[in-house]
């Protein structure tokens, strides 16, 4: 039964298409011939001789005109006889000419499906794109075409490479003849480089959106850093009006006072000039712990470890593997990083002990963190504002950072910041 759809498809569609293309062409050249061969010698006076210059003349005029005359009968037949719809030969015709034109080329997959569904009269048509090993649809014409299971695909290849399929629904007792089924196969082994512009198009795509999204977690990173470099200012300016000042305020009264009783009261005046020595000591203590959030006095001497031992409180013990220097800024990171993280354990997760373990290797300088506190769920919290410093310090310094925690059974933080130019150590040093 198939083959009589497919030749009654014929004789109403193609057969008349092509006998209208026929008849034009011969009209044409018939045409062509009684104008200039009959009419020219009549007009030269040699009407019962034909002239071989005229006919020389009427088959040239035929072969210049031959192909303009067969492209606009094949437009009048699509137009008139076929309600628009190209021939399958035009439709590749067009479908060449759009991939080796100038147009933009991410127009050419919908020109694809457009050519198919006209070219072979189906339903509608669609082109796929196997993107990360799955087909996806890429272009359907017409456009509100529906899926359906009752299709025919056809895969395409560029190379040993498979790259997506051509998928039609053919009209409901209206099979696809012999001529559109090539026409189909054509199409789908013409269209290799179409589909890998395709998925390159969809891959920069993606591609694109990932590093949209990367540019504005970065700005968020920078305008935290920023906020927090604003808070560390206000922070250090309130600490220095209420603890140092304070303590060089008192001294700087006691030690007036002193002076005016030197000469009435020399006893009184004595211990009270001895009580400023711990007054003293106490500013100079407090002076030395604000150096410290600024910046670490033997980091730039001693390095990572040292400075965290001279700055880690009770319960944190810091473990040096290695003994490999790094720039500056790479250290600062690292240790500012650690000295945020014991905070955090000790203040805010109640931790008994904190391990702090330095691995300065060639590659690498490897900071892991481990408390035995409260611990939070990662994928549930952010773990506060001072994880989040955290994570913005290792981006700016180019490192990775990994969190592990339970809840109940502490965190465990893993720093990863790879090594620029790592100082060579000085022997001795």
């Amino acid at each position: 039964m198939r083959w009589l759809a497919v030749l009654r498809r014929r004789t109403r569609r193609e057969w008349l298409s092509a006998g209208v293309v026929l008849a034009g062409l011969v009209a044409f050249v018939g045409l062509t011939y009684l104008v200039v061969v009959v009419g020219g010698g009549l007009l030269a006076g040699h009407a019962q001789t034909p002239q071989v210059g005229l006919s020389v003349l009427a088959t040239a005029l035929v072969a210049l005109g031959f192909d303009p005359v067969l492209t606009r009968l094949e437009a009048f037949t699509a137009r008139v006889v076929q309600r628009g719809r190209p021939s399958p030969y035009d439709a590749m015709r067009r479908f060449v000419t759009a991939v080796g034109a100038v147009a933009p080329t991410e127009d050419l997959p919908l020109r694809m499906a457009r050519l198919l569904a006209e070219g072979t009269g189906a339903e509608w048509a669609q082109v796929w794109v196997t993107d990360a090993g799955r087909p996806v649809p890429t272009a359907t014409w017409p456009p509100e075409a529906g899926a359906d299971p009752d299709t025919r695909r056809l895969p395409v290849r560029h190379g040993d490479e498979e790259l997506g399929m051509l998928v039609l629904r053919e009209r409901a007792g209206a099979p696809l003849t012999p001529v559109e089924e090539r026409l189909f196969a054509d199409l789908a082994s013409q269209a290799g480089l179409v589909l890998r512009g395709a998925r390159l198009r969809a891959t920069l795509q993606r591609r694109l959106g990932e590093l949209s999204a990367r540019e504005e977690e970065l700005r968020g990173s920078r305008q935290r850093l920023v906020d927090a470099q604003d808070e560390a200012r206000r922070r250090l300016e309130r600490d220095i009006h209420d603890g140092a000042q304070q303590h060089l305020v008192a001294l700087a009264v006691n030690l007036r006072l002193a002076a005016n009783l030197v000469a009435a009261a020399p006893q009184r005046a004595e211990t009270l000039l001895a009580a400023q020595e711990g007054a003293a000591h106490d500013a100079m203590e407090t002076l030395l712990q604000l150096s410290r959030g600024i910046y670490p006095p033997g980091l730039e001497e001693a390095g990572v470890a040292a400075a965290l031992r001279s700055a880690a409180g009770d319960g944190v013990t810091v473990v040096e593997h290695g003994t490999a220097r790094y720039p500056i800024d790479i250290e600062a990171a690292a240790y500012f990083c650690c000295l945020e993280a014991t905070q955090n354990a000790t203040k805010h997760a109640a931790a008994a002990t904190v391990r702090v373990e330095v691995e300065a290797g060639s590659d690498a300088l490897v900071l892991t963190v481990s408390d035995d506190g409260v611990g939070f769920d990662p994928a549930q919290a952010g773990g506060g504002t001072g994880l989040a410093n955290i994570r913005d310090r290792v981006d700016s310094a180019g490192g990775s950072l990994e969190v592990s925690s339970t809840p109940g059974h502490g965190t465990r933080l893993r720093v990863v910041i790879p090594s620029r130019v790592p100082a060579p150590v000085e022997a001795g040093g």
